[in-house]
């Protein structure tokens, strides 16, 4: 096993990934930018070496820089975290050729999933149900058009290199490819360096499910079930539970038999989520494959018993995974709300400054992926997630209760948070219910109806405030009158005070 862990990440995963590497016995190294000299990641390593100024391109999208730091830490492998480099398969490349083992998969196997052109082609040959769609890029208006026109609109334009959202378009009619098109291959080459898109049939409402999958360097591939990520704002999750209100048995062993064969096209090894489309058939189709891990991962631990961190750790180790597919059975149901530095009531505005305040949430079935402190200055350069805050019950119905519990126990002054935003999203009926989409929080949330919590906090303060004056003002006080006492009390109270002077 490895003897010193270089994290090249920061934030609540980094501190995630340092905690596993003291339980397994592992020295955890950290790096930091300029911004994060102080930052709660760094104070849990053993070690810590600066690569870079405060911009992540100058830091923690540095691969020169975190190799540098992993020669003077001496670390022996690196793990990646989620974000930045954590599917950069250059940065795999790197760690190979420096001798420090990359604790994900290979360099071919993100390649493979990272363009999804490639991807598609590779899933349609394993037998993976995939969206219809273009065999290739599209060239031109006049050739999405035709494709559209066979498969039926309304169509999706997708960067074939995209990720996080971006380099994505809803085209409803012919008329609207050439703006379309334009603005989607624009968009692609200067997010990902690669102007190709291609079209597929656009899911009306649909629900994002992904299947956990762990595969080891000796032919064993383990799938830990399904989490439900339908609650999206703008194609980022913002709520994901596990399992989905909507998956039966059955249905989870055909999700689970796709992600398989998705892991096998590709000889996948470590941790990878193969993320399905579902619409309202509940008929599924392949959307990707993140080759690392999830930001969502722990609702699966919490559902399947199992820490996710340190099967990375020992797969990268050439361990062969000890668990069989028959043993993997979910028990209760665990929710995850990640919690953002961000202002719901003004269109989630990143909210920066220093957190004087900050209580977590605590109690039973609660856990928090923290990355900061009372005292912490958030810097402007980073995702605004300020962590996640997880929490696990018997059953779902309990789950939410408990969620909107925690979530009010929740605190991070003066800083603005979307605490409000996410016990809305619980409250919701379709949230209760389960039958919430993808689209849900474009078409039903509305600002106005936000419970702000500090102004009712400040509306109670002045109405305490105005009933203990008036009170104070009516009521009449009694007096002491000595004088009518009699031998017994004077002598009582005469020894009391001796004994309270003493």
């Amino acid at each position: 096993m490895f003897a010193k862990i270089l994290i090249a990440n920061r934030g609540e995963i980094a501190v995630r990934v340092a905690r596993a590497c003291k339980e397994m016995g592992i020295t955890p190294v950290a790096i930091y930018s300029d911004a994060d000299r102080t930052a709660l990641h760094v104070a849990h390593a053993y070690e810590a070496y600066r690569v870079g100024a405060s911009e992540s391109r100058e830091s923690y999208l540095n691969i020169p820089n975190i190799m540098n730091a992993c020669r003077a830490s001496g670390a022996d492998a690196v793990h990646p975290g989620y974000g930045f480099l954590a599917e950069n398969a250059d940065f795999a490349e790197a760690c190979a050729d420096a001798g420090v083992a990359f604790i994900g998969p290979t360099p071919s196997a993100m390649r493979a999933m990272g363009n999804k052109l490639a991807a598609r082609a590779a899933m349609k040959k394993a037998g993976v149900p995939t969206v219809p769609g273009s065999d290739g890029p599209i060239a031109n208006a006049k050739d999405a058009a035709k494709v559209a026109k066979d498969i039926g609109y309304p169509v999706l334009l997708k960067a074939a290199a995209g990720g996080g959202g971006k380099g994505m378009r809803v085209v409803r009619s012919e008329a609207e490819f050439d703006a379309a098109l334009k603005l989607t291959t624009g968009e692609a080459s200067s997010a990902f360096g690669d102007a190709s898109v291609y079209l597929e049939k656009f899911v009306e409402r649909p629900k994002h499910i992904e299947i956990q999958v762990m595969a080891d360097g000796h032919g064993n591939v383990v799938t830990y079930g399904e989490r439900e990520c339908s609650m999206q704002r703008r194609y980022q999750k913002v709520i994901e539970e596990a399992p989905s209100p909507i998956v039966s048995p059955e249905m989870r062993a055909a999700l689970s038999d796709a992600a398989r064969k998705a892991a096998q096209a590709v000889d996948y090894r470590g941790a990878g989520t193969v993320e399905f489309i579902v619409d309202s058939e509940r008929r599924f189709y392949f959307l990707e494959m993140n080759t690392r891990l999830q930001v969502e991962h722990p609702v699966t631990e919490m559902v399947y018993g199992v820490d996710l961190v340190k099967q990375q750790i020992e797969i990268a180790g050439g361990t062969a995974l000890s668990v069989r597919q028959q043993d993997v059975v979910p028990r209760g149901h665990a929710i995850e709300m990640r919690v953002y530095a961000e202002d719901p009531a003004h269109n989630f505005l990143p909210s920066i400054g220093t957190i004087k305040r900050l209580v977590l949430p605590q109690g039973p079935g609660v856990r928090n992926e923290n990355g900061v402190y009372e005292g912490y200055q958030i810097p402007i350069y980073y995702d605004p997630m300020l962590g996640k805050l997880v929490v696990y019950a018997d059953t779902r119905e309990e789950a939410i209760r408990r969620a909107r519990r925690a979530l009010g126990e929740y605190r991070c002054e003066p800083v603005r948070t979307n605490v409000d935003f996410l016990l809305w999203a619980l409250a919701e009926e379709a949230f209760v219910d389960g039958s919430y989409d993808t689209k849900h929080i474009e078409s039903h949330f509305d600002a106005s109806k936000l419970h702000q919590r500090d102004q009712e906090v400040e509306l109670a303060a002045i109405a305490a405030a105005i009933a203990a004056y008036e009170y104070r003002s009516t009521v009449r006080y009694a007096t002491l009158d000595e004088s009518r006492d009699g031998a017994w009390r004077r002598a009582a109270r005469a020894d009391a005070t001796k004994r309270w002077s003493r």
